[in-house]
């Protein structure tokens, strides 16, 4: 799971190459006339507000449980993270698209592209660095778990790094749109390739907005661990004495690096309540060496099926 140091580091690159960007495509756009320049000024500047929202969420989520709120602060960044997905889509989809469409109905002056195309190559080289930062951090987190690199980004808790390199990714690509338009224009004279541009941006920004909305809500609403860590987590459980079987087990994502576990479990009928007792206490042990994000294990001895079945008969 993912450590809060390394993501605050990788969003603050993230803010510091786009705050920057932002500015000089504002400049450029304007002296070049170029609705996709500003179209991506407008994702820069709207990528700088997601990243301070990802940084406000990182630091609110540090906080300590305490009496309110019992299981801590950890699901707070998923709110921020929400909104960072609608400023993504407010900020940055809904301008571009907005502009876009302007352009290819009323037309555009078009001025000198010449500054346009070194902010286009000074912000490609920054943006590869931020998400050269980001994809870093996600292979490392990969590796740690022994996940594929594509598997582990979509799966991944860790939602502001995901929206680092998801956002990073889609700007390069805006930076290789908007080049295309000012090129289209140039060669053609006409303002339409430059309106075109803009729109693509505009739909590459609804799609980004939209995974990472939908990957915020379902932890929002409450995310299991996948498939293969619960049968590990079943498997661990299992081993400890006492545990004949686990009758029902529900994980729940609180956080990158906070996870719940509760379950019902047959222990032997002959174990006496100290045995079970410490059973429980090895069993959180051995879930929390084995996987260190497991914050809290809540164990319910319950009777087996044969048990339940044998019942009736007993109380006749």
């Amino acid at each position: 799971m993912a450590d809060n140091g390394e993501s605050t580091f990788t969003v603050i690159v993230a803010a510091a190459a786009n705050l920057g960007i932002a500015a000089a495509k504002v400049v450029a756009g304007i002296v070049s006339g170029s609705s996709a320049m500003l179209s991506e000024a407008a994702h820069s500047l709207a990528d700088t507000v997601t990243e301070a929202m990802l940084l406000t969420a990182l630091k609110r989520s540090e906080k300590p449980a305490d009496e309110d709120h019992p299981v801590g602060y950890a699901g707070e960044r998923y709110v921020w993270a929400m909104l960072a997905a609608v400023a993504t889509f407010v900020g940055g989809a809904v301008f571009s698209v907005y502009d876009g469409i302007h352009t290819l109905t009323h037309g555009e002056e078009l001025g000198d592209p010449t500054i346009s195309y070194i902010v286009l190559g000074v912000a490609f080289v920054l943006e590869g660095f931020s998400l050269r930062t980001g994809i870093r951090q996600v292979r490392a987190e990969a590796e740690r778990m022994k996940a594929p690199f594509g598997r582990y980004l979509r799966l991944t808790a860790d939602t502001t790094v995901k929206a680092v390199v998801m956002e990073d990714s889609a700007a390069l690509a805006g930076l290789m749109l908007a080049a295309g338009g000012l090129l289209g224009g140039q060669i053609t004279g006409s303002g339409v390739w430059d309106g075109v541009a803009s729109i693509l941006i505009g739909v590459l920004l609804v799609y980004v907005a939209w995974v990472l909305g939908r990957s915020n809500a379902e932890l929002l609403i409450g995310r299991p661990l996948p498939r293969h860590m619960r049968v590990a987590v079943r498997e661990e459980l299992l081993t400890v004495p006492h545990v004949v079987d686990v009758l029902d087990l529900t994980t729940l994502i609180q956080g990158p690096s906070e996870v719940l576990v509760a379950a019902k479990i047959d222990f032997r009928d002959v174990a006496s309540a100290e045995q079970i007792e410490w059973a429980c206490e090895d069993a959180e042990d051995q879930l929390r060496e084995r996987f260190p994000a497991i914050r809290r294990v809540y164990l319910d001895p319950t009777p087996g099926l044969g048990q339940r079945r044998a019942r009736p008969s007993e109380q006749a």
